[in-house]
């Protein structure tokens, strides 16, 4: 009996720690404390990210998504920015080895030390350039 309780606890654990969504309650404290001494009068909506916890809101008209680790370090912010305003090696980059394709979305990433990278997603993929706009890497969604 002992075992099945376990089981049912870490597949419940297991389930919403991938992609599902969190209540407040189920965030931990000090990653919302961290979120509202940022972000006052702000409703996030949470997600999970690996270990870290991703809050999802509108600023200024603009979507963002603030990531923290479980300690409520904020480890990077990532701001939606309209296409154009990707570096122009960016979307000669996407042109360039995604023809016929178009930037379904483009975001600007800041980094917890500073560091700043753009995104733009093209086919379901994640591509991610340094701020010069040279290419790093492409991921899944």
């Amino acid at each position: 009996m002992k075992n099945t309780i376990y089981s049912i606890i870490s597949a419940g654990f297991l389930l919403t720690s991938c992609g599902q969504k969190f209540k407040n309650w189920q965030v931990p404290k000090e990653v919302i404390n961290s979120f509202e001494k940022e972000f006052k009068n702000k409703s996030p909506n949470w997600d999970k990210e690996d270990s870290n916890f991703e809050a999802n809101f509108k600023l200024n008209d603009k979507t963002m998504s603030v990531l923290y680790d479980a300690k409520g370090n904020k480890l990077e912010t990532e701001e939606d920015i309209a296409v154009v305003a990707l570096p122009q090696q960016v979307r000669d980059y996407i042109t360039q080895h995604y023809k016929n394709e178009t930037i379904k979305e483009a975001a600007i990433i800041t980094r917890a030390g500073g560091e700043i990278n753009y995104e733009a997603e093209v086919k379901g993929m994640d591509i991610l350039f340094d701020k010069d706009g040279h290419y790093i890497k492409t991921t899944k969604e």
